[in-house]
């Protein structure tokens, strides 16, 4: 039995593409925009005449006499998506027939190993059928898992197909009339009224605006568990207010004002003494809910400081800073299954939270910004995509194996899959066998700095973890990439400052960042359902 083959898809951008055809070998190309259509050579007709034996699981018509046909040398996104949709259909046909192919080669099997079939071939034809349809069962295998994968990739360029028609409903929902007036030194004349499409813009510019008090209303990570001892405090800003950490008797951490209500000295200079904070100045001692329990050398008063709802889970520790009471669960921030922590790093860095997020939430300036460490001998691609559901803060890097999320209210979760150093384009994380996971936690300390929390793990060399004073070449490494962005998004923040905007121009690639700061706006409006959200 001759086995199936498949030629390889055509991968020229949409812009390129010309009108889809068949030729009389029974070969097509298809028009693609992040997808891809087979070419199927050969198909016996032997398969057509099991179909039949095994219901409808094969009752299926064969799509490649439909595929779409557009005239023009271009195709807008409502083309692209129908060529899309095709690709899943032809897809699952193939699939379909691939199984087919396995179930008839079984038959064969089944047919050779008959006995009375044995009393008529020797010993030697029968090994050397059962060699063959060892050989056509293995191929026919390899090409189901080929399937597959072609299936779970079409799906993947089906929902980014159906984000830029989306996408492109808004624009034409958007579209205004701008008036362009020509003036004239020697005549009057009447303005000038044109149709434009606009871009979607943000205004993102001038000096930083307190944060509104929605914004406060999520619970925060702060700290982690291994850095807060029973005998420790961490100061720490939060929201343009000081607080401090510390364990109380029982062990469970608290979060208070960082300020004495006797004299306003900064608690954290002071020391834990039973569970209790004291204060250096006087000696008043404050429980993890701010009650003064203890006033040397006076007559103990009704004295209480400000507390935040504080909580410890999965290694970190949290904190309530809003008025709203807070929700009942913590989001879970652990690594996926099978991945080892192996640094926790904390840092403060002069920046604004929502400019450091927009910076970790992009991945284009890779090649031209990180040129001395993780991206070093990166080649820059001649496109970058984003790939996401059109309602979601997730998806997927194209061409590097990179998969991220922005989780509200400050967290970016990232896993990248590595391959060879240097050399991460053309895989999928699936495809790799070793990971690096990454959590960043942007914390607004206050509107030009920025507390951040860096959580690294791996699926790989456990190994790492117990080699000595290695967390503190993991930081010399962490801090090297910051410093190569810092450089640059402090930048930003000046020219901000002084008016300029830094979501003037947004492109393809900035998908991530700019639904971002859609959603913190219209969190900030006060809008229920918030976009790129499930609804409630």
């Amino acid at each position: 039995m001759t086995a199936i083959a498949t030629a390889a898809a055509l991968s020229l951008p949409i812009s390129l593409r010309r009108t889809c055809k068949f030729t009389s070998s029974k070969k097509f190309q298809g028009i693609k925009k992040g997808f891809r259509v087979y070419a199927v050579f050969g198909e016996e007709s032997s398969l057509g005449s099991k179909k039949s034996q095994w219901g409808t699981l094969f009752d299926v018509e064969d799509p490649r006499s439909k595929v779409p046909q557009f005239k023009g040398k271009f195709l807008d996104v409502y083309q692209a998506l129908e060529v899309a949709r095709y690709d899943i259909q032809y897809c699952d046909w193939r699939a379909r027939q691939d199984l087919l192919t396995i179930m008839v080669l079984h038959e064969k099997v089944v047919e050779v190993l008959n006995p009375l079939a044995r009393e008529f071939k020797s010993i030697g034809t029968m090994k050397k059928e059962l060699a063959e349809l060892q050989g056509e069962l293995a191929q026919a295998h390899k090409q189901v898992h080929i399937s597959e994968a072609r299936v779970s990739a079409a799906l993947d360029k089906l929902a980014y197909m159906e984000e830029l028609v989306n996408d492109k409903l808004l624009d034409d929902r958007t579209a205004t009339e701008s008036n362009v007036a020509s003036s004239s030194s020697t005549s009057t004349r009447s303005s000038d009224t044109v149709k434009k499409l606009p871009r979607k813009s943000l205004d993102v510019s001038g000096p930083v605006q307190p944060y509104h008090p929605r914004l406060k209303n999520f619970w925060y990570p702060v700290a982690f568990s291994t850095d807060l001892k029973d005998d420790t405090m961490i100061p720490i800003e939060c929201f343009e207010e000081p607080w401090v950490l510390f364990r109380g008797k029982d062990g469970n951490p608290g979060c208070v004002q960082n300020t004495c209500a006797h004299r306003a000295c900064p608690l954290h200079l002071g020391s834990v003494n039973e569970g209790r904070i004291q204060c250096p100045y006087h000696g008043w001692e404050y429980t993890t809910d701010g009650k003064c329990e203890k006033m040397p050398s006076t007559r103990l008063l009704n004295v209480k400081i400000r507390s935040v709802p504080c909580l410890e889970q999965e290694g970190m520790i949290w904190i309530w800073p809003g008025d709203d009471p807070p929700t009942t669960t913590l989001p879970s921030l652990k690594p996926p299954s099978g991945f080892e922590i192996h640094a926790e790093i904390v840092m403060e860095l002069p920046v604004e939270h929502g400019l450091l997020l927009d910076n970790l939430l992009d991945l284009a300036h890779a090649p031209f910004t990180h040129t001395s460490t993780f991206a070093k001998g990166w080649t820059v691609p001649s496109l970058v995509k984003f790939l996401t559901p059109a309602s979601g803060l997730q998806g997927y890097w194209d061409p590097y194996p990179i998969d991220m999320e922005f989780r509200p209210p400050c967290m970016v979760l990232s896993t990248i899959g590595i391959s060879k150093p240097g050399k991460l384009e053309g895989q999928s994380t699936k495809e790799c066998t070793t990971h690096l996971h990454q959590l960043h936690v942007c914390i607004p300390s206050s509107r030009n700095k920025t507390r951040l929390l860096y959580r690294m793990s791996l699926d790989f060399a456990p190994v790492l973890k117990h080699i000595p004073f290695m967390h503190y070449l993991w930081r010399h490494f962490a801090e090297q990439v910051l410093n190569e962005d810092l450089r640059l998004v402090i930048g930003q923040q000046e020219r901000m400052i002084n008016g300029a905007n830094i979501w003037n121009l947004p492109v393809g690639y900035d998908k991530l960042g700019v639904r971002y700061r859609l959603w913190r706006k219209a969190l900030e409006q006060g809008i229920k359902q918030l976009p790129f959200s499930k609804p409630m």
